[in-house]
């Protein structure tokens, strides 16, 4: 592998004194030249203090949720790529040098693929999760028109380009996702590697709440889509307006055409409303549209600049 001017390993933590140890040290194993550091978000066991033993560079971040620790990660350390993993001793760190490789070859996001090899399947023990990983996969497949095989992996490589110009805007699981949107809309170079997943050992739980982090993941695509694809999304709405205002203002014209009457007044009001709407959503999309190509033009002339 071509030798590298600085690699920053980031792990955010809440409560993972059980397995913090072990994969800090596996990662100043396997990446010997790189910096380790964990950002403790309010943990009440000793994840902080077993870390800094490890040897690992400890700061605190004490707004919680796992957005707010990669927000202050991307500010404050400097570095020319950046391995993002979860303390919790799912990922190994052993793959990390064919993410790297990904990112030396011009990656701009690396995502480390639980999915494809059947190992999340078969290590993890909560159904749902898997569920939800699939529901949100085939979601951004669609919406976005792609084919990517894992959208929620916690273990991904960044080039110091894309960590420097991603805002993070979200404050908790929802990350990955956000993350990964990001770098579709804004046409940056993705890549993935397949990696072999483990569960957690035993004493270490999960951080992520099945339903509520789930809805929060949904809601992200749905305002994420609307935000980079104003177009599409409007019309979708403009149509389903117009759709509803043509099936409840059908029977006022017949009724009209046959008796020169319309006795149907409340049916003759809400589908002209519908109609109003219809045409609304459609202009919104179409102003929002040429908003969202003129921003994504400055972000081409502020990447290009970068280089």
């Amino acid at each position: 592998m071509e030798e590298m001017k600085k690699i920053a390993v980031l792990i955010p933590c809440f409560n993972e004194a059980i397995t913090i140890k072990k994969v800090v040290k596996d990662f100043q194993k396997d990446l010997p030249g790189a910096e380790v550091y964990v950002y403790d978000n309010n943990s009440s066991d000793r994840t902080a203090e077993i870390a800094a033993e490890a040897g690992a560079i400890v700061r605190r971040e004490f707004r919680q949720g796992k957005g707010n620790v990669v927000r202050s990660m991307f500010r404050d350390v400097e570095a020319d790529y950046y391995v993002l993993v979860d303390g919790d001793d799912t990922y190994p760190a052993e793959s990390v040098r064919s993410l790297l490789q990904e990112a030396l070859d011009g990656a701009d996001v690396v995502v480390g693929d639980r999915l494809s090899n059947g190992t999340y399947a078969k290590e993890n023990k909560r159904g749902f999760h898997g569920f939800g990983n699939k529901l949100v996969l085939f979601l951004i497949n669609r919406l976005f028109k792609v084919q990517l095989r894992d959208i929620m992996s916690g273990y991904r490589v960044f080039s110091r380009r894309f960590v420097k110009m991603y805002p993070v805007l979200c404050e908790g699981f929802q990350l990955e996702t956000d993350m990964t949107i990001f770098a579709l809309s804004r046409k940056l170079r993705m890549a993935e590697v397949s990696i072999e997943y483990r569960d957690r050992p035993r004493g270490s739980e999960s951080k992520l709440s099945t339903f509520s982090d789930g809805t929060r993941v949904l809601m992200t695509i749905f305002n994420l889509y609307r935000f980079f694809y104003p177009f599409r999304y409007f019309s979708i709405l403009a149509g389903v307006f117009f759709m509803a205002g043509i099936l409840i203002g059908l029977p006022v014209i017949v009724e009209f055409v046959e008796t020169r009457y319309v006795y149907k007044i409340p049916s003759a009001i809400l589908s002209s409303g519908l109609m109003v709407l219809a045409i609304i959503g459609f202009s919104n999309g179409l102003i929002l549209d040429s908003i969202n190509k003129a921003d994504q033009e400055n972000f081409e002339r502020e990447l290009k600049n970068k280089k």
